[in-house]
């Protein structure tokens, strides 16, 4: 019995060993920039640095305009296949797939293709119209766990008799949607948003090749030029990845009650 227990225990440790002493390393190093004494000076200039916010402001913004398209399109899309298009569940899983197999320089590379300067529908010959065709390629990048988090949510639920119900009172399909569907959906969608949010934060290939001021080109940009305001990035990062894992679970937890709510 001993040596049963002893054998899952030394795997986990091993795995935590793994994975958090590289973390240790980096974050120790971070604290080196003043020589002979462990600070956060480095800490201190990435976070008043004025690109730093600047960067992380426009990647947050593109972030919540990916977040709320991509339900959109999402959770629509998922309803409808759940209730009425059951067949054609593999067909739209193996279109969410693609952005998973394709690369992203070559899918950005395709949109300069077809959204230059000189084509019917230009998005590349200004600022804003840059933004819009990075925020479409995000939602592209996330629809493989956007879409996996709804569809795996619908499933949960009983989605037919659900539906049935808010007919048989004279709901409309916008009303099924807002208030029945997706309150019971809510921690999948949230799920989603929070993972969106991490790709898009950390997504380089095209905001730089679209040359836009997000916060992956900044944080290569910091690499390639300083010591030790990297290591200090990397843990700031993963510390707003870890942020949005807790609010999942802190959000999971409520769900029951939510649900019995809405139902």
């Amino acid at each position: 019995m001993t040596r049963r227990r002893f054998g899952p225990w030394l795997v986990v440790v091993a795995g935590a060993l793994y994975f958090f002493l590289p973390l240790l390393g980096t974050f120790e190093f971070s604290l080196r920039y003043r020589r002979g004494i462990y600070s956060f000076e480095a800490y201190r200039i990435v976070l008043t640095d004025p690109r730093f916010h600047a960067a992380f402001l426009y990647s947050t913004t593109l972030a919540v305009a990916t977040i709320l398209v991509g339900i959109l399109l999402v959770v629509p899309t998922a309803y409808w296949i759940q209730l009425r298009l059951p067949k054609l569940r593999p067909v739209v899983e193996f279109v969410t797939l693609l952005p998973l197999v394709i690369p992203a320089i070559v899918l950005v590379f395709g949109y300069l293709r077809i959204y230059n300067s000189s084509s019917i529908l230009p998005l590349t010959g200004s600022e804003r119209a840059t933004d819009l065709l990075l925020t479409f390629s995000y939602v592209t990048l996330s629809m493989p766990y956007m879409y996996r988090a709804v569809d795996a949510g619908l499933r949960a639920i009983d989605v037919r008799t659900l539906t049935e119900a808010a007919q048989s009172l004279g709901a409309s399909w916008a009303t099924i949607l807002l208030k029945v569907i997706l309150p019971n959906v809510r921690v999948a969608v949230l799920s989603g948003a929070f993972l969106t949010f991490a790709i898009v934060i950390g997504e380089f290939t095209m905001a730089s090749l679209l040359d836009r001021p997000a916060f992956g080109p900044y944080l290569q940009l910091i690499g390639a030029n300083r010591a030790y305001e990297p290591s200090a990035l990397a843990i700031i990062t993963l510390v707003i990845t870890w942020a949005c894992m807790g609010l999942i679970q802190v959000l999971g937890r409520r769900a029951p009650g939510l649900a019995a709510g809405a139902h």
